[in-house]
């Protein structure tokens, strides 16, 4: 059986996107919570998906579950919607939005169709990772190390930010003039 491989982008830096790879015969409900599971977020939020076209229109709307709401078109429900129904065009965009409240937006789009599965791997799953994931609830919703890690990577310690030139609000730079007010002289070699 064939295999498709998804490119999910975080609208908002699409230098931060999962590749995850998937059977035609799964359905939307499984996609839906291997993307959770790549940007580790939890469950606990209302999810959908809308068919698009190479503008990132919305069109035909796969839901989580039954709503009630007024549509156009009827919507197809996650869990009954293999991933090769909505699947038209080779190079397939969806859109999936994630937490109406805080309205986490992310481009799918396919990028691969891999002639046979690998019998090793349970399917889908996610089989690359770039950027760092945005935290669902904010700093306070990283794990203990993810914190750590990132003022790491980013130096964001006051020691590292004052060695190189940053300083509190409101400090002013002196280094340009004397004690007299006036500018430095000294750089008459440059002219």
């Amino acid at each position: 059986m064939p295999v498709l491989k998804f490119r999910v982008y975080w609208e908002e830096d699409e230098s931060v996107y999962r590749d995850i790879s998937i059977k035609p015969d799964q359905t939307f409900l499984q996609f839906h919570q291997t993307i959770l599971q790549s940007f580790e977020f939890d469950n606990k939020h209302k999810a959908t998906f809308f068919r698009s076209n190479d503008n990132w229109q919305r069109g035909r709307e796969i839901i989580l579950e039954q709503d009630g709401a007024t549509r156009k078109v009827e919507p197809l429900i996650m869990e009954e919607t293999p991933i090769a129904a909505a699947v038209k065009t080779p190079n397939q965009k969806f859109i999936y939005l994630y937490d109406y409240a805080k309205n986490w937006t992310f481009l799918v789009e396919l990028i691969g169709v891999s002639k046979d599965e690998n019998a090793k791997i349970a399917y889908p799953f996610c089989t690359r990772k770039e950027g760092l994931a945005p935290s669902q609830y904010g700093t306070k919703g990283l794990v203990g190390d993810k914190l750590v890690e990132m003022e790491e990577k980013y130096d964001l310690n006051k020691e590292g930010m004052s060695e190189d030139g940053f300083g509190e609000e409101g400090e002013e730079d002196n280094t340009d003039q004397d004690d007299d007010g006036g500018e430095e002289q000294g750089n008459d070699d440059m002219y």
